[in-house]
């Protein structure tokens, strides 16, 4: 008879989800499903509060990327007040986003994924963890540790806190940088710079030993999106929503934030509470795209600042311009952790981030806003709808993760395929069917929220463990 394995906690992930494989009678995997198995529903309860609540309040969907958050809502926020910002605020939003950027993928490789790689897939499951690996390599335990202090204390020194901070506000941000802070911030970016580049050293020197895993980890055609500047260089804060096929070939180009709802539809699915995003003009569920880290650098050109793209070069040499492998999203997560710490540099050397011109002020002259920005895990877009008074009337979150949901999935089922065997089943196998999911660095508290109709399946089960009733809806 066919059966199933239920993977019931996904570890080493930012929130909660469980992977169900189905297998056929002769034990292979036939079939998987990515459940993510928590609901949030901000697009609800934000109804009716005055739209320069929005950034406050969605920096609360999550403690690790909250700086995301609060800059996709302020620039919702700015196109409904109809403001520029001025210069200055520019470079301090995204001089902030480069520390959250350089933070947060200081978690990811170190304590979420780094267990797997230097401990590995087969490891005893007890020591596979942060833990196991600061016994193991404590140097790079420790580098992993000051490099997200870094980008830590830096958003500290800008914004006055590091988890959730007021600072970002509609129309540019609420204080100017002081000299002092800005002197304090540069004295530590040679020793971030050194731990990049040691651990893009290191990786790059340990990557060979992963071929099956390169082969096999996601590795398959999609679409790719990503922001880039008007020379297609990569952007994280502000850019261009670039849209391109396996090939490169240029499926699409969102200037005007708005314009997203022409490419980018969305779908629900019977056994997750995570929306699957799809590329409109290829239809459901052919429309499959990846965000993050390895699609940015597959869109653009080339990073901007000159260690990351020698660095990227190097990539490029060694795995072609368009590599397709969910794997390389480590790597790429380095390359973009060196170009924000580079790009750091190069915006408090501006003569205008000390200026005291921060904020523009103005009323409701639109009444819809499109913010768009790049998380650390791909691209966010904040959209909301509001009365002549200012009142949220409507809003929708696409997050990060779930542009991923489909290529989630289907990686799943890749690696599932090619390492599950139902008749003899190892706890590395399974582990491996998680490491995708980590490849991915998944945030399923940003991901989880109300549109449409969720799923609903209760199962009544007897005390033998036979299922006696089942509603679904």
């Amino acid at each position: 008879m066919p059966k199933t394995i239920t993977i019931d906690h996904v570890t080493r992930i930012e929130g909660h989800a469980k992977i169900t494989l189905y297998l056929n009678d002769q034990g292979k995997v036939s079939d998987a499903r990515f459940h993510v198995t928590q609901v949030r529903g901000f697009e609800k309860f934000t109804e009716g509060r005055p739209y320069y609540e929005m950034p406050s309040i969605t920096a609360r969907i999550c403690g690790i990327c909250p700086i995301s958050h609060l800059l996709a809502s302020v620039k919702a926020c700015d196109a409904i007040m109809a403001v520029q910002i001025p210069e200055p605020a520019r470079l301090l939003r995204e001089l902030l986003h480069c520390a959250q950027i350089v933070q947060s993928h200081a978690l990811s490789f170190f304590h979420l994924s780094a267990p797997d790689l230097l401990l590995g897939f087969d490891s005893d499951p007890a020591a596979r963890n942060v833990l196991g690996l600061a016994e193991k390599h404590p140097e790079l335990a420790h580098d992993g540790i000051a490099l997200r202090k870094f980008g830590q204390q830096t958003i500290e020194k800008l914004a006055g806190e590091r988890i959730h901070p007021s600072w970002t506000v509609p129309g540019g941000v609420n204080q100017p940088l002081s000299k002092d802070n800005r002197d304090f911030i540069l004295s530590q970016l040679p020793i971030a710079k050194s731990i990049a580049r040691r651990t893009i050293k290191f990786f790059k020197a340990a990557i060979d030993d992963f071929q099956r895993e390169i082969e096999i980890f996601g590795n398959h055609s999609t679409r790719w999106a990503g922001l880039v500047d008007f020379d297609g260089n990569l952007q994280l804060y502000d850019g261009i929503l670039k849209f391109q096929d396996a090939e490169g070939k240029p499926l699409a180009s969102i200037v005007r934030p708005i314009d997203y709802q022409k490419y980018i539809a969305e779908a629900t699915l019977p056994f997750s509470y995570l929306k699957a995003p799809y590329f409109k003009p290829a239809g459901y569920p052919e429309g499959i795209y990846r965000v993050g880290p390895l699609a940015r650098i597959n869109v653009a050109e080339q990073c901007g600042t000159p260690e990351a793209d020698a660095e990227l070069d190097e990539f490029r040499q060694r795995f072609g311009r368009r590599p397709q492998s969910a794997f390389l999203f480590h790597y790429a997560r380095l390359i973009e952790a060196l170009y924000g710490i580079e790009r750091m540099e190069q915006l408090l050397e501006d003569p205008n981030i000390l200026s005291t011109q921060v904020r523009a002020t103005a009323g409701v002259n639109s009444l819809e806003g499109v913010g768009i920005a790049e998380a650390p895990r791909g691209t966010l877009i904040h959209h909301y709808k509001v009365n002549e008074s200012g009142a949220i009337v409507w809003a929708n979150l696409i997050i990060a993760t779930g542009h991923n949901n489909l290529a989630i999935n289907h990686s799943i089922k890749q690696v599932a395929e090619n390492y599950v065997d139902g008749d003899k089943l190892q706890e590395g196998m399974l582990n491996r069917v998680s490491a995708v999911v980590r490849a991915f660095d998944p945030c399923l508290s940003c991901s989880t929220h109300a549109f449409g109709q969720p799923s609903l399946d209760i199962r009544l089960i007897s005390p033998q463990g036979t299922e006696l009733d089942r509603l679904t809806r």
